[in-house]
């Protein structure tokens, strides 16, 4: 009896600590987290700002509803377009999962791309008081241009690296330093996986990434990104300033006033995809300790599945 208990505590013990999949669109995120899924008997948690919204389906690449019925996804269709969400609600949510998950004995696999969701969630939130009503009515209603030229003036180094064709982004950088008269504050060091052990992510050589891109943005039209858009249209998608901001959706919409046509339109939604992916590449090497594993076309899931494996 005693060999056999001795033997019994020499086994692996089971793998139930969380795994960030984490990377820029098209990089194979939710393939290789479907795949540790299965393996590992784990369940996916999304950390997708789009993907939350019911009825942002093609444009956000949601898991099919096979791909859901095979593994369990949490944080996917849990708003109506007409409810707000951000990043301390998912942080709220997340942590849910990951006790629920955890209890069942399952692996918590966290995939996505949404770099400020990954870092609310290790990081904590930061601690700037919401901005009042007034003060995002004035900057809301203010061009562009002009809270550009603002932002060069009053922070050079946040209007360096902020994302200057996102107006969210620049009128809550104007929002902070109105409201404290300081720069903003520059972007923490990279944080430690205090809540992972482990945070993958794909390396492709760019000419191939942005092959992926294209492809999967012709495929997106090909299933019906347009008709998806003008259904989501009718239920208020112009009166959600966020899910308005989604790459496609808020191109297509340009496409149904008239602004552009459907092959300009399409020509765009790559454009302004790979510039966004270039972004997610260098916020996720700044901000997060991530293992980086070689993808090339000749790369398999499987074989990704394997070395993520090799790391636990």
């Amino acid at each position: 009896m005693r060999r056999l208990n001795h033997w019994i505590m020499t086994l692996p013990t089971p793998y139930t600590l969380p795994i960030y999949v984490c990377g820029c669109t098209a990089s194979g995120k939710s393939a290789l987290a479907l795949e540790l899924a299965q393996r590992l008997g784990g369940e996916i948690i999304s950390v997708d700002s789009m993907q939350v919204y019911q009825g942002l389906d093609i444009g956000t690449a949601k898991p099919s509803k096979a791909e859901q019925a095979l593994i369990p996804h949490h944080l996917i269709d849990v708003v109506d377009l007409d409810e707000p969400f951000d990043a301390a609600r998912f942080v709220t949510l997340a942590e849910a999962a990951v006790q629920d998950i955890r209890q069942r004995g399952k692996v918590p696999i966290f995939c996505g791309g949404t770099g400020f969701y990954f870092q609310a969630w290790q990081g904590g939130l930061s601690t700037t008081p919401k901005a009042p009503d007034a003060l995002r009515a004035e900057l809301e209603a203010t061009p562009l241009a002009a809270l550009l030229e603002e932002l060069q003036a009053k922070d050079p180094q946040t209007y360096e690296r902020v994302d200057r064709s996102n107006p969210r982004r620049v009128i809550r950088a104007l929002e902070i330093i109105r409201m404290t008269g300081q720069p903003v504050a520059p972007a923490p060091a990279p944080i430690p996986c205090e809540k992972a052990t482990l945070v993958v992510g794909m390396e492709w050589a760019a000419d191939s990434l942005r092959a992926r891109m294209d492809q999967r943005v012709d495929l997106m039209f090909q299933q019906g990104l347009v008709a998806e858009t003008q259904a989501l249209l009718e239920r208020g998608l112009e009166h959600n300033r966020t899910a308005m901001q989604a790459i496609g959706y808020r191109q297509v919409v340009e496409n149904l006033r008239g602004e552009r046509d459907l092959k300009e339109t399409i020509a765009l939604v790559k454009l302004k995809t790979w510039q966004f992916a270039r972004r997610q590449r260098t916020w996720f090497r700044n901000q997060l300790q991530v293992e980086w594993l070689p993808a090339s076309d000749s790369s398999s899931v499987t074989a990704w599945a394997t070395a993520v494996q090799a790391k636990l």
